[in-house]
């Protein structure tokens, strides 16, 4: 991820109050960046400390665009809490919905930049959540945008920590030529190694029209922390 010299940024957040929310928000107010954050009417006290409430629904445009005005940045994080084969008709109703409302909203306020949590793709499991994430890229990119979109398998940390039993299967399939790719795109990320990278994607917007794609990889090393294989 090419590296800039940039100033304070200020953020208009979905998804502030979820799992990653919750952890990123709060690094990015400690660096010196203005955040505010759409919750849910009743919402507003989950927002971290030194963040902005902003009462309305991620779902519809037309209840927040006028309110991401003056953010520069649009982060984007809502989705459906541990995400399963079984929650298809969820990911549109909620992923797909919020994210178009989001490429909206950017587009109406004229946001010089969209930070959006996508997944790692393509994918052999997960298909439905998969695609309903690489139609939320296809709408961002038709959109015009100047965008990151971050592209994490599984994000290990609190109450996501069943994964860490798969690490050593992940390590022997990224040493057998047949499934290193596969491994590296769907490799495991902590939580710590999420929060570093989304601030740097922030802070590091790339050029004016272009999306960029953070893979695993690219996730991992923003944290300078070793991988987990």
């Amino acid at each position: 991820m090419a590296e800039s010299e940039v100033g304070p940024r200020r953020l208009f957040v979905t998804g502030g109050t979820g799992y990653l929310g919750g952890a990123v928000l709060p690094a990015l107010v400690a660096r010196g960046h203005s955040v505010r954050a759409l919750v849910r009417p009743g919402s507003e006290k989950k927002v971290p400390a030194g963040c902005e409430a902003v009462p309305g629904n991620a779902l519809d445009a037309g209840f927040f665009a006028g309110l991401v005005a003056p953010a520069d940045t649009l982060l984007h994080l809502v989705g459906v809490s541990h995400p399963a084969p079984w929650k298809a008709d969820q990911f549109r109703a909620v992923d797909l919905a919020s994210a178009l409302a989001s490429v909206a909203a950017a587009r109406e306020a004229a946001v010089g930049h969209l930070v959006y949590l996508s997944v790692a793709q393509p994918a052999p499991v997960m298909r439905s959540y998969v695609a309903v994430r690489g139609e939320c890229e296809a709408a961002i990119r038709a959109a015009g945008l100047t965008a990151t979109c971050m592209r994490p398998w599984y994000v290990l940390g609190p109450g996501h920590r069943w994964a860490y039993a798969l690490a050593p299967f992940y390590a022997l399939a990224e040493r057998l030529p047949a499934t290193r790719d596969t491994a590296r795109r769907l490799g495991l990320v902590t939580l710590e190694q999420m929060v570093a990278a989304l601030v740097r994607a922030v802070e590091n917007p790339p050029a004016p029209g272009t999306v960029r794609v953070v893979e695993v990889e690219d996730i991992r090393a923003a944290s300078g922390e070793p991988g987990l294989s």
